[in-house]
């Protein structure tokens, strides 16, 4: 298998478009602040918007799309035909695992991101406790994901490129392989003895 140029620039588009959607989702994250009732002694909280939430799923969604489009394509390193032994089939070996750990590291920041800042309180207590806060969800979780989302984009397109480097595919790997089994070499009638 060679190296494919609409496959590189795929899952660097998806990769890079889930990239900006993390961003999105860091800079538009929930914000709260504590309002009194005007019915009663009570205070709640009031958020701001919740694109943020949206953005961290778009960019879950696209990041899914790019690995299971790789994934595809080179079969999951197992289920394919068989790799070259050498350099390049470890340099693959390698590749897919940290392609792996960056894919789920930036799903697990991105999924957990938009659920926390999905999930928003109501009443906090009497208006006259101090100290109230709001959940909202921390500073860093989305620029963790675009970060890992990132590292998965190296990984991946690097991948891809020792796989199909060590993808020889199966005839020509065993293009030279025989039986062995030895020829018979037969001695004419007149030449008997």
């Amino acid at each position: 298998m060679a190296v494919s140029l609409t496959i590189i620039v795929l899952i660097i588009f998806l990769h890079l478009l889930a990239f900006v959607f993390a961003i999105g989702a860091e800079r538009r994250r929930s914000e709260a602040t504590v309002k009194p009732d005007k019915y009663d002694d009570r205070t709640f909280c009031v958020y701001t918007t919740d694109a943020s939430t949206v953005y961290g799923l778009a960019a879950f969604t696209l990041l899914l799309l790019s690995q299971t489009v790789l994934n595809a394509v080179t079969r999951c390193l197992c289920c394919g035909k068989g790799l070259v032994t050498g350099c390049s089939t470890t340099c693959a070996t390698i590749f897919f695992i940290l392609s792996w750990l960056g894919f789920l590291g930036a799903e697990a920041c991105l999924l957990a991101g938009s659920a926390r800042n999905a999930y928003h309180t109501k009443y906090r207590g009497y208006f006259n406790k101090h100290n109230l806060s709001c959940a909202t969800l921390r500073k860093g979780v989305f620029a963790a994901g675009a970060a890992l989302t990132l590292f998965s984009m190296l990984v991946s397109v690097l991948y891809y490129w020792a796989h199909s480097k060590a993808d020889t595919g199966f005839w020509e790997k065993h293009q030279n392989e025989g039986i062995g089994l030895a020829t018979h070499n037969q001695v004419p009638e007149s030449e008997k003895p």
